[in-house]
């Protein structure tokens, strides 16, 4: 032991009545496993209680639900998310409808909105011939309308819930990685670091 070491232990042990340094290891709070199966279990949390309240007419487990609501906030397109998930575009465009995920460009202009909520179930050729589009434009803008009818008369909670339970979860990483770099510059700032070889 040299003199500088002796003098550090000295003074050490004068300050934590220590005669041993123990460095005590413990693991860091959570993991990115963890962090995504508790997003997981909330996204699943919040997809139960819709249900509760409104139909959910899909073939995907809850998994795969967590999944289609964690890929559409990324911005993914119904193509993309149907390769992720093994099923149809169509299949995905209607859970989306079911879970009152609906893109702003998906809805249809004002009159088309308001000719759909004022025509029965049976009138989509009337509305196609009026609006000059397909019929298949006219079902899909229905359901879409329908989606967003619903979403409405829960003041958009559970499109809010899930907003929620992603925006913190990306602030937890976020969080987390600042708190490391911050923690790493802190720790080093102001060393000087010689090396003799």
């Amino acid at each position: 032991m040299d003199d500088k070491t002796e003098q550090l232990r000295d003074i050490f042990i004068d300050v934590a009545d220590e005669e041993t340094v123990t460095e005590s290891q413990h693991e860091s709070h959570g993991s990115l496993a963890t962090d995504e199966e508790s997003v997981d279990a909330r996204l699943q949390s919040v997809i139960e209680r819709l249900r509760e309240r409104f139909e959910v007419r899909t073939s995907l487990d809850d998994g795969q639900l967590c999944q289609l609501v964690r890929a559409f906030y990324a911005g993914d397109d119904d193509e993309t998310i149907a390769a992720e998930l093994g099923c149809s575009r169509d299949e995905v465009f209607q859970t989306r409808m079911d879970l009152h995920l609906v893109c702003e460009e998906e809805l249809p202009d004002e009159q088309l909105q308001s000719a759909i909520r004022a025509a029965d179930s049976g009138a989509t050729d009337a509305l196609a011939a009026e609006f000059g589009i397909e019929t298949t434009a006219v079902e899909r803008a229905r359901e879409v309308v329908a989606a967003v009818d619903r979403s409405r008369r829960v003041s958009h909670q559970f499109r809010t819930d899930f907003e929620e339970t992603l925006t913190d979860a990306d602030l937890s990483v976020q969080f987390t990685a600042d708190t490391h770099e911050d923690g790493l510059e802190d720790a080093t700032d102001g060393a000087e670091v010689e090396l003799q070889l």
